[in-house]
C-alpha cells in the first residue's frame, strides 16, 4: 500500500490544517502550530487485552 491514511486532526495541537511532509517518510505537517510528526502503524496485537471499567 503506498497511500497515506489521512489524519483528522493534529495530536499536539488539534488543529485540522495537516498536509503531508515529504520527509521524513510519512510524516505530516501541522498548519497550526507548524510540528511535523509522523504516526507509525506497528501491527495487530496476538493477545486480548481486559479492558477494566
Amino acid at each position: 500500500m503506498t497511500e497515506r491514511a489521512s489524519l483528522f486532526f493534529c495530536p499536539y495541537c488539534g488543529d485540522e490544517d495537516l498536509r503531508p511532509e515529504p520527509e521524513p517518510h510519512g510524516a505530516w505537517l501541522c498548519g497550526g502550530c507548524r510540528r511535523v510528526f509522523a504516526v507509525k502503524y506497528v501491527g495487530l496485537s496476538s493477545t486480548t487485552a481486559e479492558v477494566s471499567r
